[in-house]
């Protein structure tokens, strides 16, 4: 007896959310494809009645980490608190469920046009975001301070994982925060 639609659905959207876990927490080449089938209570062989290749799982499963970002940017009424919650131990000790633009910064640059494609997107999108908030200034400035804060905040969070003494990657956090919080104008809020 065959499975429903909704069924294919349900297993597919399962596999999305195991893969953008892992991925964001493994890299996009540190779990096979039978790793994620497995976690998801899947056999291998069911794989390509989802997708019809690696690659098209990486896609999906990266578009679907790209929603929290969704959700992240539309409860961002205060760019401050979001900078900090960004740079914070919290989301430096929870990659699975944190950023995967920051997660997979490295892994992206070494990936197919495809990939480069959807996260280009996104960092297109984010720019568009923090240009936003900085209504009281020159597009060309604001552009500036969009991408100075993004690839502060990407680096930041990447080099805070990276480095194995406690203290240093706390006070890059930290200082990273400080820094890119006191550069803000005045005024944050959705232009």
């Amino acid at each position: 007896m065959g499975h429903s639609q909704a069924d294919k659905a349900a297993s597919h959207d399962a596999i999305l959310e195991i893969a953008a876990k892992r991925f964001r927490e493994l890299g996009i080449d540190g779990i096979g494809v039978a790793d994620v089938m497995r976690e998801a209570g899947l056999t291998v062989g069911g794989f390509y009645k989802h997708f019809e290749s690696r690659e098209e799982l990486v896609a999906e499963a990266l578009a679907a980490a790209f929603k929290d970002l969704d959700v992240w940017e539309d409860n961002a009424d205060d760019l401050a608190a979001s900078i900090r919650g960004y740079l914070s131990k919290q989301h430096r000790d929870d990659p699975g469920s944190g950023c995967a633009m920051g997660a997979l910064l490295g892994d992206v640059g070494r990936s197919s046009e495809t990939i480069r494609d959807i996260y280009t997107k996104r960092i297109t999108r984010n720019l568009e975001f923090f240009q936003e908030r900085m209504a009281d200034q020159q597009p060309a400035e604001r552009r500036a301070k969009a991408l100075a804060i993004l690839c502060s905040m990407l680096g930041a969070i990447g080099l805070s994982r990276a480095v194995n003494n406690p203290v240093l990657s706390s006070e890059i956090l930290s200082t990273v925060a400080r820094q890119l919080i006191a550069q803000l104008p005045k005024d944050t809020s959705r232009g």
